[in-house]
């Protein structure tokens, strides 16, 4: 049986690894398709070893994992479901932005 405890600490790994822009790329990238660290290197912009600390910390959030291939190693979302996951965060969030009920939200920021 899951505990709050636990639930919160999944939602805090999920969290984390959706901190950085470039994780979030890294993650959107996969959701379409595995990949090779190089390709994704390219694909991003960034260099091999700062891609490699950034897949290190979504490995270390259980959110990727490697697939061997040969002398290469590709890189997979641990979940199909977890692509859905994205989807559906990135829908809720853009529903919720178009929905602003707050009445200075225009003219404050806020909300």
């Amino acid at each position: 049986m899951l505990t709050l405890a636990h639930d919160v600490e999944v939602l805090a790994r999920f969290g984390r690894a959706l901190a950085d822009p470039i994780r979030c790329h890294i993650l959107l990238a996969l959701r379409d398709a595995p990949a090779y660290p190089a390709a994704l290197a390219d694909v991003l912009g960034v260099s091999r070893t700062r891609l490699s600390n950034h897949l290190a910390c979504l490995r270390d959030c259980g959110l990727v994992v490697t697939v061997p291939d040969g002398r290469r190693t590709r890189y997979e979302l641990a979940d199909e479901r977890l692509g859905h996951a994205l989807d559906d965060l990135r829908n809720a969030v853009v529903a919720v932005e178009a929905d602003k009920t707050c009445p200075d939200a225009e003219t404050k920021g806020c909300c």
